[in-house]
């Protein structure tokens, strides 16, 4: 099963105002970028990625949760993030029955999500390149 029927599935699954947030959350990241991906993993959580993950959605009992796996190093000039700020890395969207989130502020954000993810790319890139040269002139 590809991993946007699991995901179909899984909101169609919530037949509580979680599974409408998880939907239109969706709606938002696939909209945000043309190359985002989605992917199924860790046992049930729908992922989205653009040259590597960038976001992960869970619907929790009282919660839809949305981690950002780099989520320390985007800039949040909206104030989106509102859980794990403990970290490094990781930063999340814990979305309350009756929050609304701004679509413009969170589509801004899943966009810095994949520039983040394609420098990193670029650079892993430059840095193989590097060695590679080095090791030829050595």
């Amino acid at each position: 099963m590809e991993a946007s029927e699991q995901i179909d599935r899984l909101i169609a699954g919530l037949t509580d105002w979680r599974g409408a947030t998880l939907a239109s959350i969706r709606k938002v990241i696939l909209e945000a970028d043309p190359a985002i991906v989605e992917e199924w993993k860790w046992m049930g959580s729908p992922v989205w990625s653009c040259d590597g993950n960038m976001v992960v959605g869970n619907a929790h009992k009282d919660k839809v949760k949305l981690t950002f796996s780099h989520g320390a190093s985007l800039p949040d000039p909206d104030t989106l993030f509102n859980n794990g700020f403990g970290g490094k890395v990781w930063r999340a969207i814990d979305v309350f029955e009756g929050d609304r989130i701004d679509e413009g502020a969170l589509k801004q954000l899943i966009r810095s999500a994949v520039e983040h993810n394609q420098n990193k790319k670029k650079e892993k890139a430059a840095a193989a390149s590097r060695a590679k040269a080095q090791k030829k002139d050595a």
